[in-house]
């Protein structure tokens, strides 16, 4: 079976572990998933199965949405509510909407950010979380992202007491760890601060609400339906624009061949043959103007 699973990740498993399960479902070693969840995170996890293994790269790029909630007052290790408590601070002052909303529109375009240490990023070949796990303190790389849209959703227009949460909707680009996007929000508020919940609600065009569980997984394969819930590639990459080709060009394309571009040329060109299936996608040729070269051949 080809074709990507929307999955409704659980809390409590990795990206990995959801790998692992879908491999004995489906009984396939190539399967992949398209952007790390935290284990305390669920939500939206495309999983690329079969010949879809190749797309994996081009849905991780996608813009992905979290709805999540901030906790003022306290630090965590891990920046989210899983880790230790490293810093606590009384908040003796109401904070107000405005405020919130300010800060909000500071952070919201371009940013740099700093990985947490209890991330995967590498520095010299091993993973943060493998240093923070042994007590080394590392400089960790920083990363510019883009926050596309920061946006609270809590009615209040004052927020009081010794400890202060409020829920938020982001959407950013690839490599936006929205825990560390937590502890910022805090520190321009005046506090520490952590992230206390979060799900994924979107990733790239797809949405939470067209996502299964694993126990509608296990249902479908009991009734032997479980193709079904394969979205075909054309589906996935349907946010790329298309350019339908017969069968001469397609065993071009299959073969890898240099073509002439159209004249409005995308960054990214889907193939499409007589049948409607994607063949190629393929991009500008970079030292032959007008013409495009295969990105990947499907």
């Amino acid at each position: 079976m080809d074709g990507v699973l929307l999955l409704h990740k659980p809390a409590g498993m990795t990206s990995h572990d959801c790998v692992m399960r879908i491999r004995k479902l489906f009984q396939t070693k190539k399967v992949g998933h398209t952007g790390t969840l935290d284990p305390d995170v669920s939500g939206v996890l495309p999983i690329c199965i079969g010949k879809a293994t190749k797309i994996v790269e081009l849905l991780t790029a996608e813009q992905k949405t979290y709805e999540g909630e901030v906790t003022l007052g306290i630090a965590t290790t891990t920046e989210d509510a899983s880790g230790d408590i490293v810093s606590i601070k009384q908040i003796e002052r109401p904070i107000t909407r405005h405020e919130i909303e300010r800060v909000f529109a500071e952070l919201t375009g371009e940013i740099e950010q700093i990985p947490p240490m209890y991330s995967a990023v590498k520095v010299n070949g091993k993973k943060l979380y493998e240093y923070a796990r042994a007590g080394i303190d590392v400089e960790r790389p920083k990363r510019n992202v883009h926050i596309y849209e920061l946006q609270l959703l809590d009615d209040r227009d004052i927020f009081i007491g010794e400890r202060i949460s409020f829920r938020f909707r982001v959407t950013c680009s690839k490599g936006t760890y929205v825990r560390t996007l937590a502890v910022q929000i805090g520190e321009r508020l005046g506090y520490p601060a952590h992230m206390s919940h979060l799900v994924r609600t979107a990733s790239g065009a797809f949405p939470l609400n067209e996502c299964v569980t694993f126990a509608d997984i296990e249902q479908h394969m009991e009734n032997g339906t479980a193709h079904t819930l394969l979205l075909p590639i054309e589906r996935a990459l349907a946010h790329l624009p298309t350019y339908r080709i017969g069968r001469k060009e397609e065993q071009k394309v299959k073969n890898g061949a240099v073509l002439p571009a159209p004249l409005s040329m995308p960054e990214q060109l889907l193939m499409i043959n007589e049948m409607g299936k994607a063949v190629a996608i393929y991009m500008p040729h970079p030292t032959k103007q007008s013409y495009m070269k295969p990105l990947k051949v499907l």
